[in-house]
């Protein structure tokens, strides 16, 4: 009969973490919403991960 009860139990504890991780998870997703919608638009037609890289010789290393 103690079996069943700490089954129970432990079955309890474990629905209680399953629904902390996912009211974690659904914070953290409204988290990056919100930081994704304050983040500034580029222009368009533009590639934001080549934007600012300028074709051409580079100008030399500090070492050589």
């Amino acid at each position: 009969m103690a079996d069943r009860h700490r089954a129970s139990i432990t079955k309890r504890e474990r629905e209680r973490t399953r629904q902390q991780k996912r009211q974690d998870k659904e914070d953290k997703r409204k988290q990056r919403q919100e930081e994704r919608s304050k983040r500034p638009d580029h222009e368009p037609g533009v590639d934001p991960d080549i934007a600012h890289i300028v074709p051409g010789p580079q100008p030399p290393q500090a070492g050589e």
